[in-house]
Formats: C-alpha cells, sequence, structure tokens
C-alpha cells in the first residue's frame, strides 16, 4: 500500500494572484458555507430577539428617521416609509459587510498563522451573511407596503440582480478597507467616519432632487448612489432601473470589485505577519 504524501502550499509558485486566489475560494467552498452558517449561528444565539432583531432593528430605526426628517424637512415622498427603509436596507447591507470584512480578518486573523485558508474566505463570507440578512429585513419591508398601501410590484423579480450587483460593490470595498487595515489599524476607527458621511451624501433618507444642480454631478462618483438607486427602483417606483442607472451599477460593481480583488490578492500572503 502507497502512502500519499502530504500536499504542501508554496505561495511562491503562484503565477497570478488575482486568479489563484479565486481557485483557492472555490477549493474551500464547504468551508466558506460553514462560516457563514456559524457567524448566524452565533450571532442569533446570543440574542434573546434571535432572528426577529434582524428585522425590527430596520423598522426601529426607519420609525426614528420618518418622525424626524417627515417634521424637520419640508420635501414630499409618496409612501414616504417605503422609499426610506427600502434605501435603508441597501446602506445597512454595505456598511455591516464592510465593517463584518474587515474585523473578522483583523481579529480572526491570526487563524491564518496556524493553517491556510484563502485570505479572501473572510470577506466572501461576510457577504454570504449580509445576503441572509437583507433577505430577512425584506420581510418587514413587504408588512409596511402592504400598511401604508405601497404597491408590491412585479418587477421584485429584479432584486437578485440588483443584490449582485450590491454584493459586488460591497465585497470589493470589503477587501479594499481590509487590507488597509492590515497595515494600518487606525483605518478601523476612521472607517466609521467615513461610512457616517458617506451615507448622509447618498440620497437615502432624502430625494436626490433637494440638492443643488452641483451638488447632484457629484453624486456619479459617489459608488453606493448608483447600486442603491438599482436596489430601491424595483421596489419603491414598480419599474427596472434606467439604462444610464443600470449601467453606471454595472460599471461601478465591476471595478470596484476587480481593483478590490487584486488591491487585496496581491498582498495576501503579508497577511499572517502583519496581524
Amino acid at each position: 500500500m502507497t502512502q500519499k504524501l502530504p500536499v504542501y502550499y508554496d505561495s511562491s509558485k503562484r503565477r497570478i494572484p488575482l486568479v489563484a486566489e479565486f481557485r483557492e475560494l472555490m477549493r474551500y467552498r464547504e468551508l466558506l458555507t460553514l462560516l457563514i452558517a456559524n457567524s448566524i449561528k452565533t450571532r442569533y444565539k446570543r440574542s434573546a430577539l434571535g432572528v426577529l432583531w434582524t428585522m425590527l432593528n430596520p423598522l426601529l430605526y426607519m420609525s426614528v428617521m420618518v418622525i424626524a426628517f417627515s417634521t424637520l424637512f419640508r420635501f414630499k415622498i409618496p409612501h414616504y416609509p417605503v422609499y426610506l427603509l427600502a434605501g435603508l436596507i441597501a446602506w445597512n447591507f454595505f456598511s455591516q459587510t464592510t465593517t463584518q470584512a474587515m474585523n473578522t480578518l483583523i481579529w480572526g486573523g491570526s487563524l491564518l498563522k496556524k493553517i491556510y485558508l484563502p485570505r479572501t474566505i473572510f470577506a466572501v463570507a461576510a457577504v454570504g451573511n449580509g445576503i441572509i440578512n437583507l433577505l430577512l429585513a425584506c420581510i418587514p419591508l413587504v408588512i409596511i407596503m402592504l400598511c401604508t398601501g405601497q404597491p408590491i410590484y412585479a418587477t421584485w423579480w429584479f432584486l437578485p440582480i440588483a443584490i449582485l450587483i450590491l454584493s459586488a460593490v460591497s465585497l470589493g470595498f470589503a477587501l479594499i478597507v481590509s487590507m488597509i487595515a492590515v497595515f494600518f489599524a487606525d483605518i478601523i476607527e476612521l472607517y466609521q467616519i467615513l461610512l457616517q458621511a458617506l451615507f448622509y451624501l447618498t440620497p437615502i433618507m432624502y430625494p436626490e432632487s433637494i440638492l443643488p444642480p452641483f451638488i447632484q454631478r457629484f453624486l456619479v462618483i459617489n459608488p453606493v448612489y448608483d447600486v442603491v438607486k438599482v436596489f430601491r427602483t424595483p421596489i419603491y417606483e414598480g419599474h427596472l432601473p434606467s439604462a444610464f442607472s443600470l449601467s453606471a451599477g454595472l460599471v461601478s460593481a465591476f471595478l470596484v470589485l476587480l481593483i478590490g480583488w487584486w488591491f487585496f490578492t496581491r498582498r495576501a500572503d503579508q497577511i499572517a505577519y502583519r496581524i
């Protein structure tokens, strides 16, 4: 009986890190599934409300925002709770996914010193976890639509495509900020400030029409703006995103994901020595 020789991982044999990392991630897809499942179980096991909290959280936040903005500002948006909640669901997915990916890599990255894992697995697992939370958050959105008389349009079929675009942008950003955090730990605190600024610069709780024209022109450089619009349009307006919005969202998703994947994988072998 012949004895199998152990297989060793040799980073020097990697020719194209961008492609090799994707292949390694596919090899470890079962572990990726376990990481996503474990993250979901860990999160809800410690919560008294469990999965219900994922649905209550956006509802409570939306209620506060509706009361505040419908009182302080004079813009009129039909079915404003639906408009706001749809935007918040997309934004929460982006902000929570990128933050979780960065924190998981920093605080759980010590595992990389003991065993080999695809370095991108933490960010991809964060996106998978975020998709599950997003789908759960759509339940209270449907309830609000029924309560406020907002029609549930047939264009909901487009949501899987919108979620895919949103996931690509979120994964790209997650990889970028995670790698920066490996070398500069201060980015963890700074990123929360940047997220807050980006939130108010994105038309989520207000219509973009109230912005001065010269500020509206700068929205095109906000990568979150187009993906939020692509997600909210079929839900709130009942039609597919315009060709321009969809094209801008697709381009943003492709570029951000490509840049993030390239930026992360080219230095991925240094993570274990930096954490």
